[in-house]
């Protein structure tokens, strides 16, 4: 397991151009008008690294396009998902968040600020190993999401800084309990 890595910003950068050089073709073949919103919405996407929620797309984008609605840009999004352009990643009990890296790949998320990087690990390709169901289901696909505390809040929870949680909302990180061979971090 030694190959494991996150994706850099060198790879995405180039990941994005070549994305970007063949998206007005495949929307073509599927049938999907090019409009210079929807270019603009997947180029803000495949340039970013941490996934953003609609409505940080929409930030990025009033500047360029003033006129640009939030219901556009969800849309839009929804619509690249649709035809296999983006990615949701949505983990659990938080709001949707967009990828626009569709190559196979995994997630890594902190558990406290919700931050999520692109990871590399291709023994998780493997976990299905040939199957094509699981009892009822047929398989699709397989994407893991590894639960982790970033650099930034594992620093602030051993010097007892607040951090605030992806809702904005502060908790000292300074106790650190553990269940069951698992370490957890206790709200104060």
């Amino acid at each position: 397991m030694n190959d494991q890595t996150l994706v850099t910003d060198k790879w995405r950068a180039a990941y994005a151009a070549r994305r970007l050089a063949e998206f007005t073709s495949r929307c073509r073949e599927r049938g999907l008008a090019i409009t210079p919103q929807r270019v603009a919405v997947m180029r803000v996407l495949v340039a970013s690294g941490d996934h953003p929620r609609a409505e940080t797309v929409f930030a990025k984008l009033r500047k360029e396009y003033p006129n640009i609605s939030l219901a556009t840009v969800h849309r839009t999004l929804e619509t690249l998902c649709a035809i296999g352009e983006a990615r949701k990643v949505t983990p659990l009990h938080d709001s949707a968040r967009y990828d626009g890296n569709t190559a196979p790949h995994h997630h890594l998320v902190c558990v406290r600020c919700r931050k999520i990087r692109d990871i590399d690990v291709p023994e998780f390709n493997d976990l299905l190993h040939g199957r094509q169901s699981l009892g009822e289901f047929q398989l699709l696909g397989c994407a893991v999401e590894v639960q982790a505390l970033c650099g930034e809040c594992r620093r602030a929870a051993n010097s007892g800084v607040r951090t605030p949680n992806s809702r904005g909302q502060t908790h000292n990180l300074k106790q650190r309990i553990t269940r069951e061979g698992e370490t957890l971090w206790r709200k104060h």
